[in-house]
This record gives C-alpha cells, structure tokens and sequence, in this order.
C-alpha cells in the first residue's frame, strides 16, 4: 500500500487551484475517491498502487465530475454511486436520502444536503479505523458553507444542521482547502470566540508550511464555524449589527451571513 493511502485514513489528492480528491482504503487495500473533478491526480495515484475499486460523488459540478470518464475507462466496470440528477451521465448507481452502501469493504449511509446544488448529498462511514469520516462535498466546508447556487437558505441551514447532530468525533473531508479565507470571515463575525482563534492560529502555520488543514473534527466545526452556530448570541450579534436590526428568525441569521460572506474580503 502506497504511503498516500494507508488502510482507514482519508487522504487528500490536491486538484486545480484548491480541490481536494480524497482518497479512502480499506483494511484489505482497495480504494475509493471522492468527487474527482481531474482524472490525472488518481491515476498517478494508481500507477503507484492505489487499488481503485469505486468513487463517491457529491454533485454535477465539472471540478467534482470532471474526471468519472477518464476513470471508468481506466477501471472497466468501475461502481460510481452518485445522487439522483441527469447531469452525473456517469453514475453507474444512484442513491437517495438513507441508503446505504458498501464501497472497499466500507459501509456508507448517504445524506441529502440540498442546498448548494438542488440534488447535492453526502457519505457518512458511522466507523472507520478511529472515528467516524463525513465525505460533504461543497455543503459543509470547515469554517464555512458552500454558496447557494440551486436552493434556499432555508434548505441549507437544514441540511447544515444536519451534518452538525453527526457525532462530534466526525472526521469532516471537504472537498476544497478554503479554511485560510473562512478564517478570516469567522474573525470578522466572531472575533473574541477563543476556539476560533485557535483555530485560525493552526491553518495559519499549516498553510505556511503548504499543508492540508483537513480533516477537522465536526465537535471543533461546531465551535468555530459561524454557519453551524446560527443560534450563538455572539454570531446573532454580528448579524444584527450588519442588519441595523435583530433578524426576524435564525434562517435570516444564516441568510445574512452567506450574503456577507459572498462580498466579504479580507
């Protein structure tokens, strides 16, 4: 087994400008990836070892789907599991909200999470080597969310909270290296959360050092990620202070900060 790739440990394949391909083996060596948006990253990855046997997607967008061609072509007969929606021409099964499935030996509960996109979902493993391991794609990024391209606020607040009640040992596996610029977001809304800082502290020096700052634990998102935490007084704050008002409800909580942040610079 290659050292990219050791057996229950989700390891990231970096891709574009900050994609993440992650990859995933089993305790009997096979492998799967997650959303690869670019072929060539996993086929490297294969001419030193990794044992492909199935990929995991998340959504249609190309730098999630880009690559399923290439690859099944590469792997005959290769499982695509991917959600319902015409734009993935390539799924060889789909899956809807609870299914589950068996990738490398790996037992997978799939979580609808519309919101980014209107048919996005998740993987969620309940035990993998020390804990759990979250695949979300674009929904949940860690001290951030995905934009709203295909739903509603109302929707991605759900399905936000949805990933929050997972348990909190939960290895999050976004599938972009956005955690240095969230930061920054995270501070302005947030400035004397100590765990935040902490954080922010830790991407810091990891980026320096071109490290990934993935996974995260889910227990830590809670703590610093403002769109997990619509409910806090401090977050409520910010919100009313950028509103000139309360917000009426805690969906316009969140819907005011995906606004700011969509204009937000650093």
């Amino acid at each position: 087994m290659p050292p990219f790739a050791p057996p229950c440990v989700p390891v990231p394949l970096p891709a574009f400008e900050d994609n993440y391909i992650w990859t995933l083996a089993g305790d009997g060596g096979d492998a799967l990836v997650v959303d690869p948006g670019d072929p060539a990253p996993v086929l490297a990855a294969m001419a030193e070892g990794l044992r492909l046997v199935g990929i995991l997607v998340t959504h249609h967008h190309n730098d999630h789907i880009g690559g399923l061609a290439a690859l099944a072509a590469a792997v005959p007969g290769i499982e695509i599991i991917a959600p319902h929606d015409e734009r993935i021409p390539q799924a060889t099964q789909r899956v809807d909200d609870g299914a589950r499935v068996q990738v490398a030996g790996i037992d997978f509960e799939t979580l609808t999470v519309p919101g980014h996109t209107r048919s996005h979902i998740a993987f969620h493993a309940g035990k993998v080597g020390e804990a759990p391991l979250l695949f979300c794609g674009d929904t949940l990024f860690s001290l951030g969310c995905g934009r709203l391209f295909e739903g509603s606020p109302a929707q991605m607040l759900a399905s936000l909270d949805r990933l929050a009640a997972l348990p909190g040992d939960t290895r999050v596996c976004c599938t972009h290296e956005y955690t240095l610029s969230n930061a920054a977001f995270a501070l302005a809304v947030d400035p004397h959360n100590r765990a935040l800082q902490a954080r922010a502290e830790a991407v810091r020096d990891l980026r320096a050092r071109l490290q990934p700052t993935l996974p995260v634990t889910l227990a830590e998102e809670c703590a610093t990620n403002p769109f997990l935490r619509c409910d806090d007084p401090a977050v409520r704050a910010a919100v009313t202070m950028r509103l000139g008002r309360p917000p009426a409800d805690r969906i316009e909580t969140f819907a005011v900060l995906r606004e700011w942040k969509n204009v937000f610079r650093a």
